[in-house]
């Protein structure tokens, strides 16, 4: 494991952090506006985008992959579920697990909304080329994935 840094190397990576900081802010702002244009919080919006897009989850893995504990979880899960957007399913196989599922309202509302949300993105990105946007969602995931590394050395 590497402990010395040139003050060049230094200086690049707190420069790279402010910048992927302001990047990640201004362009969350946009996410951050459709949730609150059709009256969710961001958290709700992107479990109900998690939904939308992937399917039936275990409401252990929601927080897992949108970064939440688990009392966020159950929270946005029981007012998502007593506005009628989710559903909670008990998995047949093992009665431990419960999944959140779109209702047909949830699903019928993403249906009308996501494609506008889509479209928000790719404008909010649109300042990269193709390539551009690819090749940073591989450095992104490099950059991530070491450094996820180095938090258990």
């Amino acid at each position: 494991m590497r402990l010395s840094y040139t003050e060049e190397e230094i200086e690049r990576s707190l420069a790279l952090l402010r910048v992927f900081a302001r990047a990640f802010k201004s362009i969350s702002e946009h996410s951050i506006r459709d949730s609150k244009e059709h009256g969710f919080n961001p958290t709700e919006f992107s479990v109900l985008e998690l939904l939308y897009t992937k399917g039936p989850q275990k409401l252990q893995q929601i927080g897992s992959r949108l970064l939440l504990v688990s009392g966020n979880v159950t929270y946005v899960i029981d007012k998502l579920e007593k506005n009628g957007y989710i559903f909670r399913e008990q998995d047949q196989n093992d009665k431990r697990s419960v999944y959140a599922k779109l209702t047909d309202h949830g699903q019928a509302y993403l249906d009308e909304i996501y494609p506008i949300h889509a479209v928000r993105m790719a404008r909010a990105f649109s300042g990269l080329t193709p390539e551009e946007q690819t090749q940073l969602i591989e450095l992104l995931k490099k950059a991530g994935i070491h450094s996820q590394h180095l938090l258990f050395r």
